[in-house]
């Protein structure tokens, strides 16, 4: 896929696509075919600070981290979006999602996983 704007984290969506999160402030949602979908600023009119990790949990919400604002917001398929985690994070890096509803954030600021 070309033309990303500093493509940092990458994570398979559902139906074969995937999510990238972009050092110009956006996360991009894309279609098997490598077609763009949507993204997440436009769609939901969420200004991210500095989006870093993502993931897709089992309902196929998209979970991204934001370094520079220090939270994780869930980005559902429908409705507006979700923040789940606005404290005790210092630079969230990483996201991952368990099929039992966990989620873990790779805090580099404090050199642990949440």
């Amino acid at each position: 896929v070309p033309n990303l704007q500093g493509p940092r984290y990458v994570s398979p969506a559902p139906n074969g696509g995937f999510v990238v999160s972009e050092e110009c402030g956006d996360v991009k949602v894309f279609m098997s075919s490598r077609k763009l979908l949507c993204s997440l600023s436009s769609k939901y009119g969420h200004r991210f600070g500095n989006p870093a990790g993502v993931c897709v949990d089992v309902d196929g919400s998209i979970l991204v981290a934001d370094e520079q604002r220090r939270t994780v917001h869930l980005f559902p398929e429908h409705g507006a979006p979700v923040c789940l985690v606005s404290a005790g994070l210092r630079r969230p890096a990483g996201v991952a999602c368990s099929s039992f509803g966990h989620l873990f954030v790779a805090d580099a600021g404090e050199n642990c996983v949440k």
